[in-house]
């Protein structure tokens, strides 16, 4: 794998820009201290993987097509804790993930040996319109609104992934180009925050959730003050979880991350988000908390996807 991640990125007009979804970091302060931080919980990661060289562990094969992730990505260290060898040759792999940052994509599934675990070549499709449709038919209730007819406060989107684009705006009026409409979902908490539920799916089930707290005003952005890590019979009832799981069945998403939010007064969850390239544990979550969640998600890895294999 190329070690030139900064390829990834382009520097334009006091921000970082990241090619494949268009998404905008803005280079300050803030962004390096996140690094850091992402680079201290790296470390450890990469101590799984030496020690799992060093003791010989027998473990399946991992391949990625088209692209393959980054260090940053959830996978990453998921991956080296389960004791999963990274192979470029999809062909010969154990496990192949449909890895792809795009918001539509080619699902096509590559050319591999017989009894290959093949991973999110059924999620071709994680646009907004698309996560409201299938969370609806998974909920039997709806998100999604009518621009021209609804009256009161929605938040308008961008249909790609990973924008961070949203905005509160009033209905009705002409929707525009490349933008989806949705019911604002007050999921505001004690001390002036809102908490979204992210929960990390694992083999299409849900496996464990950050409770992701930001202040009301910057609700839209992905800047965390708090993050808790949680377990989803903790965060939803039995019913939501099998909300959750159908979602996921519905999109075809096997591996990735959803955001949940909690409305305040109907206490009805609502989908509103998903990405099957997830990235994390947020860097906001603790260290130990953020080991504790990898092992977690590696222990749920094993169980979904690596073969049995004869001692």
């Amino acid at each position: 794998m190329s070690r030139n991640w900064l390829a990834d990125f382009k520097y334009e007009d006091g921000a970082w820009l990241v090619k494949k979804t268009g998404h905008r970091v803005p280079a300050n302060r803030q962004l390096a201290n996140d690094i850091f931080t992402w680079l201290t919980f790296y470390t450890m990661a990469q101590s799984w993987r030496t020690w799992r060289r060093i003791t010989g562990h027998k473990r399946p094969t991992i391949a990625f097509h088209p692209d393959k992730p980054r260090p940053w990505y959830f996978i990453w260290p998921v991956m080296h804790a389960s004791g999963a060898k990274l192979i470029s040759d999809v062909s010969q792999a154990d496990i192949v993930f449909q890895f792809d940052d795009s918001t539509h994509v080619d699902a096509s599934k590559p050319k591999t040996k017989p009894g290959t675990r093949l991973v999110n070549f059924g999620c071709n499709d994680i646009s907004k319109s698309c996560v409201a449709e299938s969370f609806e038919l998974a909920a039997g209730y709806g998100l999604k609104v009518d621009p021209l007819s609804y009256e009161g406060p929605m938040v308008e989107k961008s249909e790609k992934n990973a924008c961070h684009d949203g905005r509160i705006i009033e209905g009705p009026m002409e929707p525009l180009d490349g933008k989806t409409y949705q019911r604002l979902i007050d999921n505001e908490i004690e001390g002036g925050l809102v908490e979204d539920l992210r929960c990390c799916i694992v083999g299409g089930a849900p496996t464990v959730v950050f409770r992701k707290r930001r202040p009301i005003a910057r609700r839209f952005l992905n800047e965390n003050v708090d993050v808790i890590l949680d377990e989803p019979r903790k965060c939803y009832s039995a019913e939501e979880i099998e909300v959750i799981t159908a979602f996921a069945k519905e999109i075809g998403l096997e591996w990735g991350g959803v955001d949940v939010l909690r409305d305040r007064k109907s206490g009805k969850i609502f989908i509103v988000d998903a990405n099957k390239t997830d990235m994390g544990p947020p860097v906001a979550l603790n260290l130990g908390d953020k080991l504790k969640a990898t092992r977690r998600m590696a222990r749920a890895f094993v169980l979904a996807f690596a073969p049995r294999r004869n001692a």
